[in-house]
Order: C-alpha cells, then sequence, then structure tokens
C-alpha cells in the first residue's frame, strides 16, 4: 500500500502507539530511525499482544492464547499482571526463546483508515524513541527524490503483509463463531501457605478459549473441514497453549523469590 500524504488526524486508541501520524514525504523527509541495543522498550506494558491465527503455533511454546471481547480479538499472554511484559528484559530484549509477535515486530508503522478517503493510510508513531532527525538515523524515510527508501518499502510490504493475516484471523474467528466452540474460561492459581497447605483459590484471567466439548462434539464432516482448511491445527496449538499459564505463574513465583536477594 502506498504512504499517506495528507496530514490527517488519528483517533482511536492502539497498544503502543501514542501518536500515530500518516507517512507523509512533507512531514517526514527529514526524518528515520536509529539502531538501539534494546528497541522493544516500548512493549514494557504489553502483557497481552494481539496475534494473529497463523502465529498460534509458535507462540503456544511462550505462554497462553486467549480470546477477548464481542469479537473474540485472540491475544498472546505475555504477563500476568496489567501493564508488565514478563518476557521482555529491563535493556529492551526479549528473553531468549521468546517468540515476539508481528504486532510488535511492526512498531512503529501501523495501518489506520481513512474514513473520507475509504482507504488504509500508513502510519508512524512519531512519539518513538528511535525515530529521529536524519543526520542520527542510520535508516532514512525517504531518499534525496522523496520516494520510500528501501527500509521503508519493506516495513510497507510487512505492514500489507500483516493485515493480509489479520483479515485471515478475522475469518478464523468468525469460524470458531459459526462452529459455536467458544466457552468462558478462567486461569487460577492457588497458593502454598507458610505451613505447606493450599490457601485460598485466586483468579489470575477470565477469556474466551475452544471447548474440546464442544470441538468433539462437532459433526464428522464439520471436524473433516476444519482439519481440511488448517483451522484445526491452529485450534489445538490455541488448547496447548493454555498450560503456559503454569508456566507464567512458576516464572513470576521463581522471580518472586528472587527479588529479596536482588535488593539486598
Amino acid at each position: 500500500m502506498a504512504t499517506a500524504n495528507t496530514d490527517g488526524q488519528i483517533t482511536g486508541n492502539v497498544l503502543f502507539y501514542s501518536k500515530p501520524e500518516p507517512l507523509s514525504v512533507d512531514l517526514h523527509k527529514d526524518l528515520g530511525v536509529k539502531s538501539l541495543t534494546g528497541p522493544f522498550k516500548f512493549a514494557k506494558e504489553g502483557h497481552a499482544v494481539p496475534l494473529t491465527v497463523t502465529e498460534f503455533g509458535p507462540y503456544s511454546l511462550c505462554g497462553p492464547i486467549i480470546f477477548v471481547g464481542e469479537d473474540k480479538i485472540p491475544l498472546a499472554v505475555m504477563g500476568l499482571n496489567q501493564g508488565q511484559n514478563m518476557y521482555l528484559r529491563d535493556d529492551g530484549m526479549f528473553e531468549a526463546g521468546t517468540y515476539v509477535p508481528a504486532y510488535i515486530r511492526r512498531f512503529p508503522f501501523v495501518f489506520a483508515t481513512d474514513n473520507a478517503a475509504g482507504q488504509m493510510v500508513l502510519c508512524i508513531d512519531r512519539s518513538a524513541e528511535f525515530i529521529v532527525p536524519k543526520d542520527q538515523a542510520d535508516q532514512l524515510f525517504f531518499d534525496a527524490e522523496g520516494k520510500p527508501t528501501e527500509y521503508t518499502q519493506n516495513c510497507i510490504n510487512f505492514c500489507n503483509d500483516y493485515e493480509v493475516e489479520r483479515q485471515r484471523t478475522q475469518s478464523f474467528v468468525q469460524l470458531l463463531k459459526d462452529n459455536d466452540l467458544f466457552e468462558t474460561k478462567t486461569a487460577t492459581f492457588t497458593p502454598t501457605n507458610q505451613d505447606g497447605s493450599a490457601g485460598e483459590q485466586q483468579v489470575i484471567a477470565e477469556y474466551f478459549g475452544v471447548s474440546e466439548a464442544k470441538l468433539n462434539a462437532l459433526p464428522q464432516e464439520k471436524f473433516i473441514e476444519l482439519r481440511d482448511n488448517g483451522a484445526l491445527a491452529q485450534i489445538y496449538a490455541h488448547l496447548v497453549s493454555l498450560a503456559g499459564w503454569e508456566r507464567m505463574i512458576a516464572l513470576a513465583l521463581a522471580r518472586a523469590a528472587q527479588a529479596p536477594a536482588n535488593n539486598a
């Protein structure tokens, strides 16, 4: 998709983006991006990040994949507490082995809908730490002729691919809705008291997920249809990912136990 050349006003809340602007040669010809040793600091509050359906497999090894809201938006759970990404280190890098969702990797670029023009426009988050004047930049947005640089074009292509995957994800969710496969699920944690007895159970999260009972009760032809169109593999990746709640709880407990020693 072509870059936008209009100075439009962007409205609405998008996770991580605080000052999105349509990418324009007029506004951004003297800007670019610089390399940072810790480029993901902006995601430190991303405890739950949008995930596309083709990412279910790789992320299922890292943590739970849940669905939220009326639209059943799939999210990669990256922390147990609001605003705390457990997998992002203080230096702005993710823990080794963590799958980083494309939603994070596309930053500071994002598509926004231009309702007046009836099209999508490419935007950048002007507040991003690594957007700098061109004399400090390692990569420029535009060349001397005002055309997108190879870096910018690669980012445009990535965002276009992401948009295709986002739409595919919507179709996947609609398929789950059409087959009435969703149910409300709850993630809980039972702490251990100092005397070794079980404490009072605590609710960590309530969310939507696929019901195994509903899935197994589907007519054979529906089940085969899900298998043949690839949806079944993604469903099982989601179900397997839910074991990640235990992993995240164990990680949180281990870090809490180390905290006094680190603060000493």
